[in-house]
Parts: structure tokens; sequence; C-alpha cells
């Protein structure tokens, strides 16, 4: 069971108020809260080993240090097989352009990438980037109603001429989780590699790259209660093989490789203290040193209560959403549909823009977006790109059930 009374403890953001009133943060899904831990390690860091990377003084060796514990954690984190899986940089767009072009090297002129319309455009616009090379990216549809990936005519799609299959974990417009592992066995089947555009899924539940079936994953600590980072996961033996794009002084074996440039060692300082977070929410009592498969089995506890917590939110979310007036709910809608989602909504008010709704729930405290929140496409195919796209509201595990109540009664004021 998750306490959620001590979660928001962790959270001192969470006492932030607008007009006398609490700020209730349903912008989630463009980025997360902290908890205590991560601002703590951010400035320890800035105190005790701020320096670069790889020289004989203690703060360097400090730093390198942080950088393993990190590596390690996020191994654990994902169930990789080793630290050395593990990639930092800027965000997940800039490793998925730092990789797609990598990659294709090897490729030429017919060979095919297959992405979703279901995508945030950072698992989108790096492929597309690969057709000045020749090489042909082609869309898995969506279900009409559902707008749930049509995954037989996905199945249709793949050839061998296919490479690579981009594929998002969970929409970050709609909630709608897809299904990586029978995605990933398609693809491999016709001799296609998979990359997993994780970044929505990972605060909301376990993640198992072994499982998946991914031959690559990425995610954005910042949308999972850490700093701005991206992480990338490969298959050691895929990432070995890569030839990456980097300065002639640069290392040539992976990770390193594929960290261009200074990395963020504040940064990383921070992410450690993201996984010692979920790892106490886990039950770890000392979670600053745990070996890489203790953290893992905590990591596993936390994110499962995580998951059963946010389910109850969903349920309260997609009840209440559904008696309001005039308002639509896009992708998947029915109370049996919930095991298929995480806790995101995006819908429409029938005669309200979605910029006036967002603005007139910000002035009561409650935060939220309002946009095409980057999934161009998906929005395109909703028939919504010309007229604002969609609402968006996200819970996550420090939400609790008053806020979604006042969220929903302000939402039906606002329909009113």
């Amino acid at each position: 069971m998750l306490d959620n009374a001590w979660v928001r403890r962790q959270f001192p953001s969470l006492t932030l108020s607008v007009a006398d009133q609490p700020v209730a943060y349903f912008d989630n899904p463009a980025g997360t809260q902290v908890p205590e831990r991560v601002i703590d390690r951010m400035r320890d860091y800035f105190l005790q080993a701020n320096a670069n990377s790889h020289g004989e003084f203690l703060t360097s060796r400090r730093t390198d240090d942080g950088i393993s514990r990190a590596r390690e954690l996020a191994a654990a984190f994902l169930g990789a097989r080793s630290a050395t899986e593990i990639a930092f940089g800027p965000n997940m767009t800039s490793l998925t352009f730092a990789v797609s072009r990598a990659l294709a090297r090897g490729w030429g002129p017919g060979d095919e990438v297959i992405v979703s319309d279901l995508d945030h455009d950072a698992n989108i616009g790096p492929w597309l980037e690969l057709g000045e090379r020749g090489v042909v990216v082609r869309r898995i549809p969506l279900q009409p109603g559902t707008a749930a990936l049509d995954l037989d005519a996905f199945e249709r799609m793949l050839s061998r001429k296919t490479r690579l299959v981009a594929v998002g974990y969970a929409s970050n417009a709609l909630g709608t989780i897809n299904d990586v592992p029978r995605i990933a066995r398609l693809a491999h089947a016709a001799g296609a590699r998979v990359w997993v555009d994780a970044v929505h899924y990972a605060p909301h539940g376990p993640i198992d790259v072994q499982a998946l079936g991914a031959d690559f994953l990425v995610c954005s600590a910042y949308k999972f209660f850490g700093p701005h980072l991206g992480i990338l996961w490969g298959k050691g033996e895929l990432l070995d093989d890569l030839r990456a794009y980097q300065i002639r002084p640069a290392p040539r074996t992976s990770p390193e490789k594929l960290e261009t440039g200074t990395k963020n060692h504040e940064g990383i300082a921070g992410l450690v203290g993201t996984f010692e977070y979920l790892a106490e929410l886990g039950g770890a009592s000392d979670p600053g040193t745990l070996s890489q498969a203790a953290a893992r089995a905590a990591l596993l506890r936390s994110l499962q209560a995580i998951r059963s917590y946010e389910l109850e939110l969903a349920a309260q979310l997609l009840d209440g959403l559904a008696q309001i007036p005039g308002l639509r709910l896009y992708g998947l809608s029915r109370a049996e549909d919930l095991p298929q989602r995480v806790p995101t909504f995006g819908f429409t008010v029938a005669g309200i823009e979605g910029s006036e709704i967002a603005r007139r729930l910000a002035a009561l405290g409650i935060f939220s977006w309002s946009g095409h929140h980057y999934a161009l496409t998906l929005m395109e195919r909703l028939g919504l790109a010309e007229s604002g796209g969609v609402v968006r509201i996200g819970a996550v595990h420090y939400n609790n059930p008053s806020e979604v109540e006042r969220l929903l009664g302000a939402l039906r004021e606002i329909a009113r």
C-alpha cells in the first residue's frame, strides 16, 4: 500500500499556493515535481564534488563515483543487465537524434523505419530526418474510436526492409499503454530492432527492458521526479557496435562514446536522489547502500505500489470526467480499459477553447496543459490540429483523491 501522506511530505514544492489556494499539480505529463532527496543530492554535489571527471583529485573522483552509482541505479530501474548499458544525455530527444543518426550509418535508400501515429514527435521527427538518406518512414495507424494502435495493420507493414520500429510505451497525450512486447516480437520476427520511448510511462509503473523485448529504450528523469536529464538503455552488444558521432579525444567505448561533451554532473547526482527516494518508498531503509539487485527489488515494489494507487486515481478521474456535460474524452474511455492506460487524460469541452479551460483552472491553483503536447500527428488524426488540440491532465502518485475531486468540481463549473 502506498502512503500518500508520507509521499507528499517528501515533495517541498507541494506547499506552493496560488491566490491562497494550495496548488494541485495536474501538469505532470510535462514534468513532475522532485522530492527533497533530489535537491539535497544536487546541493551536496556542488558543495563537495564539483569537478570534471577522470581526474586524480578528490572532487573529480567523487564525480566519477556519482556517475557510476547513477548508472547502476538506472540499470536497476530499467531492469538492465549491466550499468554499462546506460548512457546519459540532455534529454530523450537529443539522445534519439544522436542514436538515429548513428544507426543510419549502416542503412541506405529503401530501408524502412516504422513509427507510430500515437507518439510524441520526439519519437517521430528524428526518424523522419533519415528520409534525406533515402530511408522510408512508415506509420502505424490508429484504430477508429479508441485511437489505439492498429497492430494488425502494423504486422502487415513489416518486411525484410524494416530496420527499426520506434514506438512509445505510453501516449503522452491520451495515456494509452501500447502492447510493446507484441510489437517487439513481431518486429524481431521480421529482423528489425525496437526503439522504445518510455518517457511518459516511466513515472507510472515498473519497466523491464528484458520482458519488453526492446533493443533500445529512452526516458527522461524530469518526468519521473528527477532533474532534467535523458537516459538511454541499449543492449550491450548493440551499443558496442554503434559508430557514434563524437570528437576525436572522446572515449571510443560504450556508454561514454554516446555522451557528447561534458555530462550534466549535478543532474546525475540528483538522479541518484530520485532512485533513492523511490527505493525508500519501496521499503529500503538505507537506499544509499543498496546493491543493484537490492535496488531493483525495492524499485519494483515502489513502482508496483505506484501503479496500484494510480489506478484508483484513474478510475476516479474517468468516472468524473464522463459525467461532465459537453466534455469529450479521447482515447480509451471505458472502465475496463483502465489496465491499458496511465492516469493521463486528453479532452475537449464543447464551446470552450482548451487554453481558456487551462487559464481558468490555473486561476484556481490547478495546473494543466492545453495544446498539441508535441503529439502533432495524433492531433492531426483526431482532427484537432487546427482547433487547439486537447486539455491534458495527468496524475502521479503524489496527487490524491481530494485533489482529483477539486479538479472535477472546477471542470464541472467551467463546463456549466
